[in-house]
């Protein structure tokens, strides 16, 4: 996976770069999350990678699923990939280019993980706490784990807030066996 993330880099960046500064963030991100849903089907994928098919047609075919997202800057980026036999890397290639994006615009991806289903109360209070604590607005991806059997576990980027009673009960055995 490293290995990948390494690989998609630095297409993620210049792609950044230059959706920044044509002040096109979103079409691109849009662009590049139709591109990433392609290449997570096996099939699209035996299809573009097939020896028989001819890089211009593969190009043809995606740009044509593309429709109007595919401008000039698009095409030529599906040219480059095509062209280093990259495209199986597009869905990194978007995560890596959300991330950035998300950086860019001051927002921080939040998961919530909950031993019972969090109302939107619960939700918009964390949401108001993790954006005090990080200074960035907060999108929340919320999930449900009993095996929490309490409380909640949080992971904002690196940094994981484990609010749960299981946690608790494995820092307490920790402790007692000190």
């Amino acid at each position: 996976m490293a290995e990948i993330i390494t690989v998609a880099r630095p297409y993620a960046e210049a792609v950044f770069r230059l959706a920044k500064d044509a002040n096109r963030l979103a079409p691109w991100g849009e662009a590049l999350a139709v591109l990433a849903a392609m290449m997570e089907h096996s099939e699209v994928v035996t299809l573009v990678t097939n020896p028989k098919r001819t890089a211009q047609e593969v190009g043809k075919l995606i740009v044509d699923v593309l429709g109007d997202r595919a401008d000039s800057e698009v095409k030529n980026f599906i040219a480059v990939l095509l062209e280093n036999h990259r495209l199986t890397l597009l869905p990194e290639i978007a995560r890596q280019f959300e991330l950035l994006k998300s950086r860019e615009e001051g927002v921080v991806d939040a998961a919530i993980a909950s031993a019972f289903p969090l109302n939107e109360a619960q939700t918009t209070e964390l949401a108001a706490t993790l954006a005090a604590k990080y200074g960035k607005t907060v999108r929340l991806t919320c999930s449900v784990d009993a095996d929490l059997i309490g409380g909640v576990r949080i992971k904002v980027g690196d940094d994981i807030i484990d609010a749960s009673v299981r946690g608790k009960l494995q820092a307490m055995a920790v402790s007692l066996k000190s």
